[in-house]
């Protein structure tokens, strides 16, 4: 019997009405309008459709949006001046800056630079400590959004045997963080871990965030496991020369005639990264201002 396919557009969707109408409460009941402010250094043409994508999703959710696009020589200091300006906004309950940057700006110190009460991407030191300990943190986007499709289609995830593929501070890390405080066991597995297919095999949550295209086959599945693909790699089309299309890390054909579900790609976690976002805006937003956080949609 082939799996369940987990649709995370139709769930993003459910997930950004829950926003709204958060975001509808709290200008009803307090007058207040979340904001989210998106900084976005250079040219970068996938940069560009990202960005244009968030603003109307925020739009959309009756957030305000603040966007900011500076020259690609911009100078560090100009660039953390107006993330200082941001941090001292009021009116701004969210920041981040679109990745990656020119190569004379440091990501690593443009996310220190962000007051991590407004780091609605997740990825400050600051934030990855507070989730690592259990304390309330903004959490990075895709692996919260992994988090929620997971527990739609399995609720109690208490005492699942989990395995995340990959180690990146962007997603390993704090999904497996993620996973531990759900109760499950789990295993961070990557590239030089021995026998990994026998590994993944065991997992009744198998997580592929590795980036390599159709890495894991169908015999790395345990029977019934919850497979979420993470992994985003572009290919040339097999029947339209001159367009490609997308595929994952998970052999798609041979794992759905073994899981219990599985995300496809696309159409799987990609949707849940935006959704989350908006999500993590209204959550800082209440923190904020000392009112209570949005059931459902944080950690």
């Amino acid at each position: 019997m082939a799996a369940t396919i987990i649709d995370g557009k139709a769930f993003a969707a459910g997930v950004r009405g829950q926003v709204a109408a958060g975001v509808a409460a709290l200008k009803a009941g307090h007058g207040i309008v979340p904001g989210l402010a998106v900084v976005l250094v250079g040219e970068d043409p996938a940069s560009e459709v990202y960005v244009a994508h968030k603003h109307q999703a925020t739009l959309e959710v009756g957030m305000r949006s603040f966007e900011h696009k500076l020259a690609a020589d911009t100078p560090e200091a100009d660039l953390f001046a107006l993330i200082d300006r941001l941090n001292a906004d009021p009116e701004v309950h969210g920041i981040l800056c679109q990745f990656p940057v020119p190569d004379h700006l440091s990501e690593r110190r443009t996310v220190a630079r962000i007051d991590p009460a407004k780091d609605v991407d997740g990825l400050s030191v600051t934030n990855a400590g507070l989730l690592a300990t259990g304390e309330r943190a903004l959490v990075s986007c895709t692996p919260l959004g992994c988090l929620m499709l997971l527990r739609d289609q399995l609720g109690s995830l208490s005492g699942k045997e989990a395995v995340v593929i990959g180690r990146s501070n962007l997603f390993g890390k704090p999904m497996a963080q993620l996973l531990l405080q759900e109760n499950c066991t789990v295993t961070i597995a990557h590239s030089r871990t021995t026998n990994l297919p026998e590994v993944c095999a065991r997992a009744d949550i198998l997580v592929a965030a590795v980036g390599r295209a159709e890495m894991v086959r169908g015999d790395w599945v345990k029977p019934g496991a919850t497979v979420i693909d993470v992994g985003i790699t572009r290919v040339p089309h097999p029947q339209t020369p001159g367009k490609t299309r997308l595929i994952g890390d998970v052999h798609f054909e041979s794992a759905v005639a073994v899981a219990g579900a599985i995300t496809p790609v696309p159409g799987g976690v990609g949707p849940m990264t935006i959704a989350c976002l908006l999500a993590n805006t209204l959550t800082a937003c209440c923190r904020a201002h000392g009112l209570p956080e949005p059931e459902g949609l944080t950690v």
